[in-house]
């Protein structure tokens, strides 16, 4: 074979495979209208290409959150879903929100008033399966409408313009908008902690301590880096006071916190770091394993203020003896939802384990190699947990070797 042939065939065989590795990309845009005089986002979601999409299939839910849909192609509501299937050039579907959610009268999980409104981006485009054709990637933008006088919004996503945001989820086919936002009138504190922006934010009026989020932040963020290897880049704390839920609760690379919840409880442990730490860790367990992820973050929500110093060994040995008590009565761990007796059980589980770990290997292994394993898993089971820790042990656990855990 001549030299001239050769490059013409690998010309060809570059062609051939074009496709498998160079994708087309088609633009997948989520625009919002924030609407507070009918407590209503209107959402229009726009495929640039519409003959990319063979349909996507979305969950409604069962309570009349999502109406006056409007689209180009064909829609269908079937029960509780509706299949878009859109038309060939741009194509678009409308369709509105309700934001506002009581978890009971007078208290919210979300809220919209005149000036501001505090929201998951879970809510503004519910989950959808999705069918495209081969060799497409859709690259989506999520761009909010703001009402006259509203001044700014922040969400978790990198800003890639006054109101834009880039949409990009490499675990998910279907990137549309997740993680608390919020939008406003608002008062906000930025800093760098080591490669993350991190953003406390929240309405005027609202009487969110920034500043001392940010001090708090600052102080454990280097036990933080060295406990996860996984940073996100950017890290939005919101919050409110009431009548908003009280507590902290995190979700993609964002965190809710209500202005009345103490950064550090009386009992040791710190609401903002748990929900920093399941931020981080992103753990997620099935088959009854709940003890897993809520044991892990309230673990470290003490272990990692204990490590930056902010708890002296009388007090973390007071803690241990509180932990201790409170959870006395526990006789498994096993369920879909942990009570506080079992989240406390959970914890001096974890804490004995990171004894046995750190004994057997002199050492150079702890609980936070454990983590480690579980960060990489999309979601772990009780049975898996114990296989990961022998790993890490290089033998059996003893200390899992309990009828809490079977």
């Amino acid at each position: 074979m001549t030299v001239a042939t050769q490059l013409a065939a690998s010309f060809l065989l570059l062609a051939l495979s074009l496709p498998a590795w160079c994708a087309k990309k088609v633009d997948l845009d989520y625009h919002v209208r924030l609407l507070p005089q009918s407590d209503q986002a209107e959402v229009r979601v726009s495929v640039s290409q519409g003959s990319a999409v063979r349909s996507l299939n979305f969950d409604l839910g069962r309570d009349g959150d999502y109406s006056d849909f409007k689209a180009d192609g064909q829609w269908k509501v079937t029960g509780r879903r509706g299949l878009w299937q859109p038309s060939a050039d741009k194509a678009s579907l409308t369709y509105r929100v309700r934001l506002t959610h009581a978890r009971k009268p007078g208290l919210y999980d979300t809220r919209m008033t005149p000036n501001w409104a505090l929201l998951r981006g879970e809510d503004l485009v519910p989950t959808a399966h999705l069918d495209q054709q081969d060799g497409i990637e859709l690259v989506s933008r999520l761009v909010f409408e703001l009402p006259t006088g509203w001044k700014s919004v922040e969400t978790a996503w990198p800003r890639i313009g006054k109101q834009k945001f880039r949409i990009d989820n490499v675990s998910r086919l279907f990137d549309r908008p997740t993680g608390w936002m919020l939008a406003g009138n608002l008062g906000s504190r930025r800093l760098r902690l080591g490669d993350t922006d991190v953003t406390v934010a929240s309405p005027k009026g609202q009487g969110m301590r920034r500043m001392e989020v940010l001090t708090l932040l600052t102080f454990v963020w280097p036990q933080v880096e060295a406990a996860f290897p996984r940073h996100p880049a950017k890290l939005l704390i919101v919050g409110a006071g009431d009548p908003m839920r009280r507590g902290a609760y995190s979700s993609h690379d964002s965190i809710y916190l209500n202005s009345r919840t103490p950064l550090v409880s009386e009992n040791g442990s710190s609401p903002l770091i748990r929900e920093v730490v399941q931020a981080m860790g992103r753990f997620k367990d099935h088959d009854s394993s709940d003890w897993i992820s809520e044991g892990l973050g309230e673990y470290y929500a003490i272990e990692l203020l204990r490590r930056a110093g902010g708890i002296t060994d009388e007090r973390y040995a007071a803690i241990r003896a509180r932990l201790t008590r409170d959870g006395k009565d526990v006789i498994t761990l096993r369920g879909e939802h942990l009570s506080a007796a079992g989240v406390a059980r959970a914890v001096v589980v974890l804490q004995e384990l990171d004894r046995e770990i750190r004994v057997k290997t002199h050492n150079k292994r702890s609980l936070d190699d454990l983590a480690q394993a579980v960060m990489r898993t999309n979601s772990i089971t009780t049975a898996e947990f114990v296989q990961l820790a022998e790993r890490v042990i290089g033998e059996s656990s003893v200390v899992l070797d309990s009828k809490l855990l079977r």
